[in-house]
């Protein structure tokens, strides 16, 4: 059977500091791409409980946003199976291998790590521990060049402190072997640079 050998996924994170837009540039990727995303489980988190988090809390909401995006990733994964062995089952027909499936994820353990070690000059190994060993193939980093949104859960509006979270985002970036890209402009543009990007990955 060709099932076994055509299941593909992709993992896609989108990270950045916040209000650089990466939920609603993980939600026009997959609407693109006809696929899922895993939403930012700190949002849920602390609209559920407060945002007068504390470090322990930031464990909480690792571990949160680690199950969050196995649940997804598992049901992606079982999509793909029940696509290929739709497939697989015509008569005459091989199922198509030229593009993987994608799962978009908003934020993942580098946001943690950032989070973590800003506010509070540390960071749970656990955190560390998933960062080295959780396998990803794209980051897309969002620049903070698009105009602060307030809410409710945001803490940092001032240019300056968003220019030094946005400069130790892309250290961290610079740092680890998987590709990347910088996602900057206006909303149009961000998706198109995103999009480019991505193609080239899938179909290198």
């Amino acid at each position: 059977m060709w099932l076994t050998c055509f299941i593909m996924l992709k993992k896609i994170v989108v990270l950045g500091p916040e209000s650089t837009g990466k939920s609603t540039l993980c939600e026009q990727l997959a609407s693109h791409y006809n696929t899922m995303w895993c939403p930012e489980y700190a949002r849920e988190y602390l609209l559920n409980y407060g945002n007068k988090y504390t470090y322990e809390d930031l464990l909480v909401i690792a571990k949160g946003q680690i199950q969050s995006e196995e649940n997804y990733a598992r049901i992606a994964e079982d999509r793909l199976k029940q696509e290929f062995h739709e497939r697989d089952t015509e008569a005459g027909t091989e199922p198509e291998t030229r593009n993987p499936k994608l799962l978009f994820i908003d934020t993942d353990m580098h946001v943690m790590k950032v989070w973590s070690e800003f506010v509070y000059g540390k960071c749970h190994q656990f955190i560390l521990d998933q960062l080295a060993n959780r396998k990803y193939d794209l980051f897309l980093l969002c620049n903070i060049d698009l105009p602060w949104v307030q809410d409710e859960l945001r803490e940092y509006p001032d240019l300056k402190t968003r220019q030094i979270l946005y400069g130790i985002y892309k250290e961290l970036m610079m740092g680890q072997s998987v590709p990347w890209t910088e996602i900057s402009g206006d909303y149009g543009n961000r998706l198109t640079k995103a999009i480019e990007t991505i193609e080239a990955l899938i179909t290198e």
